[in-house]
């Protein structure tokens, strides 16, 4: 892997490995945990979603997998449960396949204007991952949703354990840090019209504030998460101590002391 891409060959891949695919003209990536075999688990918008209203829900119809006929690899998918197992051809979809890092140094991570392809956070033993994939595959992740539970959230969560507690911002999706870090930047750097004709300081500026959102929207930045089993994770969404509200397009630029939200 390099600079620019985190590009891997299959051979190269191993169980517990967060992996994904460009969709869409490399509009969005779509997430999963590879878990040996030739097999992948990933999130899907398969069973309750909460939708953006927006031209997002069109565009990422992708998220699915490409399941061929006969697929003798592929489970048949739960349409309440969202989280399926497949081979690795049907989730590629015909893309290409990518690593996502971890323990990433912030100048690599800031390097890589994308989001969803790296984060600070460090991840958990490959058998903790490949056993949190499992148990979801069976017990479901809860509700989708673009900004705030989504495939790259999910593998996120395989990957380190760590929840958002704090349901009024986003998730810990890279992607959505950085769909909401871009206009988010050219909001703030708006005003700078007024002082300044200077284009080149007005993009300098905006390029400042993204890559701030983003970083700061980081999951190994982040203060408003925690480390959840598995087990309580889906006990708590069976019981409904957990749920994703409707998304509002914000970020969290300061850091929070965890505290569960119920109710």
């Amino acid at each position: 892997m390099g600079l620019l891409s985190n590009r891997v060959t299959r051979e190269s891949l191993k169980p517990g490995d967060h992996i994904y695919s460009w969709r869409a003209a490399y509009i969005y990536a779509h997430h999963g945990i590879y878990i040996g075999d030739d097999k992948v688990i990933h999130f899907t918008r398969r069973g309750q979603e909460v939708g953006t209203g927006t031209v997002l829900d069109v565009l990422l119809i992708s998220s699915g997998p490409a399941r061929r006929e006969h697929c003798p690899t592929c489970c048949p998918p739960d349409e309440a449960n969202g989280v399926v197992s497949s081979c690795l051809n049907c989730f590629l979809a015909g893309g290409a396949l990518y690593r996502f890092e971890y323990s990433v140094n912030p100048s690599l991570f800031l390097a890589k204007a994308r989001g969803g392809t790296c984060t600070l956070a460090v991840s958990d033993p490959n058998d903790d991952v490949v056993h949190r994939a499992k148990y979801l595959l069976e017990n479901g992740f809860g509700c989708y949703n673009v900004f705030k539970n989504n495939c790259e959230d999910f593998a996120i969560y395989c990957k380190t354990g760590l929840l958002v507690v704090d349901q009024g911002t986003i998730g810990r999706s890279g992607q959505a840090a950085s769909i909401i870090g871009g206009p988010l930047a050219a909001v703030l750097s708006t005003p700078l019209r007024l002082v300044t004709t200077n284009v080149y300081g007005m993009a300098a500026t905006a390029v400042g504030v993204y890559c701030a959102s983003r970083y700061a929207a980081d999951i190994g930045m982040r203060r408003d998460v925690v480390k959840i089993s598995v087990e309580d994770l889906t006990r708590r969404l069976a019981a409904g101590l957990l749920q994703v509200v409707e998304p509002q397009i914000s970020v969290n630029l300061g850091r929070q002391s965890p505290q569960f939200l119920s109710h």
